[in-house]
């Protein structure tokens, strides 16, 4: 009986020893995300890494610029995913544009009298007016977002 005792309170170690853990928060700012062994702001999220191998040692502070590391990478392709959205959204802008400038030239190719031709000229005259405008303001607002996503860029590289 003694034995049996003996074999479980040796054996029972061997099976909780066999995971390591360590914690670590994660602060998430306006410029960055910054991973630390203590709570940066009131806002630090506690994580946990588990590793199940019993010879495992406790990681060192590398593991934390690892994990920026792989944060930074992620925010970079993240951004740069979003600047080619930008620069596709201004590229359809463009083209419809020139789609609905087409449309108000064909307006004054077809046939019609002078009459009609001159209220007609007038009239693509000021939407053409009107449809350069809409496009300028919004590839401005576009070029703004893109100097944005660009400047974010530079600045995590």
């Amino acid at each position: 009986m003694t034995s049996l005792r003996l074999f479980f309170i040796l054996l029972i170690p061997l099976f909780c020893s066999a995971k390591s853990t360590v914690t670590y928060y994660k602060c998430v700012t306006d410029k960055s995300t910054v991973f630390s062994q203590h709570p940066c702001s009131n806002s630090a999220q506690q994580l946990t890494l588990t590793h199940s191998d019993p010879q495992a040692k406790v990681p060192s502070e590398q593991h934390y610029k690892t994990l920026n590391a792989l944060e930074k990478r992620q925010i970079i392709r993240n951004l740069k995913n979003a600047l080619r959205a930008k620069k596709q959204h201004a590229a359809i802008l463009g083209r419809k544009r020139d789609e609905a400038a087409r449309e108000q030239q064909r307006r004054v190719t077809r046939l019609m009298d002078d009459e009609k031709r001159k209220a007609t000229v007038k009239d693509v005259k000021q939407q053409l007016k009107s449809i350069n405008k809409d496009y300028l303001k919004q590839v401005k607002v576009l070029n703004k977002e893109i100097a944005q996503i660009e400047k974010k860029i530079k600045r995590m590289e």
